[in-house]
């Protein structure tokens, strides 16, 4: 009898398992975007090389992340964005979620850029 219940109740504990790491895998995604985000706004407004706070972002973000960084008057935007989703054994791809973080930043006294 146990042995019964145990085989019909084990694939639905497998089923939360996966759900609970696809959970997981999107919340460090998007951490790892908004700190990104927050980063590479802050060395923009600091006036650092626009081509070392771009290379910083990419080291900092997720693969395959789209990287925006806007100068606008005396603030900088800087948007990232990334389609998040894990593959999983057995399953293969799990679907997608669209993740995007936003950070805007006053350009610094005495920045140069």
């Amino acid at each position: 009898m146990v042995t019964a219940e145990t085989a019909v109740v084990l694939p639905f504990l497998v089923t939360i398992a996966f759900a609970l790491v696809w959970m997981v895998s999107v919340g460090v995604t998007e951490v790892r975007l908004v700190d990104t985000a927050r980063e590479a706004a802050r060395m923009t407004a600091r006036g650092d090389d626009p081509a070392l706070v771009r290379d910083a972002a990419r080291t900092m973000a997720p693969d395959d992340a789209r990287i925006d960084i806007r100068t606008v008057g005396n603030t900088t935007e800087v948007t990232v964005s990334v389609d998040a989703g894990i593959d999983l054994p057995m399953l293969g791809a799990v679907p997608t979620v669209k993740l995007r973080a936003d950070a805007v930043s006053a350009r610094e006294a005495g920045a140069t850029s």
